[in-house]
């Protein structure tokens, strides 16, 4: 225990007193960008001084239906007038009803909704361990992962991640994940041993620098997880809820996975998670073994279903696919034009990523100040992720910024958003 006594107390006191100074009351985990916004609409971000930013970052591909979006909008503010939270205690006919009509619409049988990417991840993989140990392998706790992975910031999500930028300072790793290089099925079969539970991947890396799994690899897992008996867990909370052009990413490789993670996008901007699973993995979770106060509450359920109202209507994933495909298209003549600032364009739908020759987050910066809103991802890649309500004409605009964008990097010219 400490001793605080004497000198140590007389120390505290005064790291106290420079820590009022020092630190602001948001804890600084965050390197802001100094800007605040005001109001949305649609693909379009409004800032407190008025100036006008095209969003093609939708807060990290969670303003899945834009800003404003009126049945959205309505859907939220209709809930929260009669009841907003009641816990899990009790009957939520709205989450009962988005559960039906995900299991109906997906390879799933039962949905578990939580709050976050990495609430669902960490559910995911606990339903898995508890899979195999109900089926009599308690010692089936290990998950292999990939390189380049990102699956959020609890203890355990870092661990299944495996950059050692997020583990730095944390202490033990959390046991029981293994990581082999994206896309080598021959790496993966000699990673499975009898500690293996499952396998977790996502279909699209998308914090990993927006790098796709090819079809043939997602099936030769799928394959590869049915010969050894273990489990095939996917992370879609980024690439899925229609970002590529199908509700999720991997029915594009006509597979299905037994357990699945998603977030992001689901709540349109409310906060949402949810791990889908097929029934062997779902009866696991019984009473008692997992559990969340907020997940599933009458206002996320509201959001929940009212995304899926817009995203399932008839034409509109064919509608992103086709955005996505312009979009590609349009990206990759930037990359021709502008050979000293982008070198490629990688991704599927409207989860598009542009290979940096100078850094990404230079391009970022000059984005923004151009008047567009982006991401910055690993292998130096800048993300795209607009909206999916997003049409050619906001493609073009984007396209537009990006060009004015290279040619302020190309120039040298120093960025910052006054």
């Amino acid at each position: 225990m400490f001793d605080y006594s004497g000198s140590f107390a007389q120390y505290s006191v005064l790291s106290r007193l420079e820590s009022t100074i020092m630190i602001a009351a948001l804890m600084p985990n965050y390197n802001r960008a100094n800007i605040a916004f005001s109001y949305g609409e649609g693909a379009w971000l409004f800032d407190e001084r008025g100036r006008k930013f095209l969003d093609f970052g939708a807060g990290i591909a969670t303003s899945s239906l834009g800003h404003g979006h009126p049945h959205l909008v309505n859907a939220i503010a209709e809930q929260a007038a009669k009841v907003i939270h009641v816990s899990n205690l009790y009957l939520v006919p709205g989450a009962e009803l988005l559960a039906n009509r995900l299991v109906a619409a997906s390879f799933a049988d039962s949905v578990f909704f939580c709050n976050s990417g990495a609430e669902a991840n960490e559910g995911l993989v606990k339903a898995m361990r508890k899979t195999c140990a109900d089926a009599g392998q308690p010692e089936r706790y290990r998950v292999i992962c990939f390189e380049g992975a990102f699956h959020g910031r609890t203890l355990a999500m870092i661990a299944a991640t495996g950059n050692a930028k997020y583990l730095a300072g944390f202490g033990p790793l959390v046991d029981g994940f293994d990581h082999v290089p994206f896309g080598d099925i021959a790496a993966v079969r000699a990673a499975i041993g009898p500690q293996t539970a499952g396998v977790l991947i996502e279909p699209v890396q998308g914090e990993g620098g927006v790098r796709p799994a090819s079809v043939e690899f997602l099936r030769a897992l799928r394959a590869l997880c049915d010969e050894h008996g273990i489990l095939l867990g996917l992370d879609e909370v980024q690439c899925g809820m229609g970002r590529t052009g199908r509700l999720f990413a991997h029915e594009w490789a006509g597979i299905e996975p037994d357990v699945m993670s998603a977030a992001k996008g689901i709540g349109g901007g409310f906060p949402m998670g949810a791990v889908l699973a097929k029934e062997h993995v779902a009866r696991a979770l019984v009473p008692g073994s997992h559990g969340t106060t907020f997940g599933g509450s009458p206002l996320a359920a509201a959001a929940g279903n009212a995304v899926l109202d817009v995203v399932l209507a008839p034409g509109f994933l064919e509608g992103v696919e086709a955005t996505g495909r312009y979009l590609g298209g349009e990206l990759s003549g930037l990359c021709a034009r502008f050979p000293g600032v982008f070198e490629d364009v990688r991704g599927v739908g409207l989860l598009r990523g542009l290979k940096c020759v100078v850094a990404n987050t230079d391009v970022q910066a000059a984005a923004m100040e151009e008047g567009l809103l982006t991401v910055a991802a690993g292998e130096n890649v800048l993300r795209l992720i607009p909206p999916l309500i997003v049409g050619t004409a906001e493609c073009d605009a984007a396209v537009a910024l990006l060009e004015r964008t290279a040619l302020r990097c190309s120039a040298g010219v120093e960025v910052g958003v006054k």
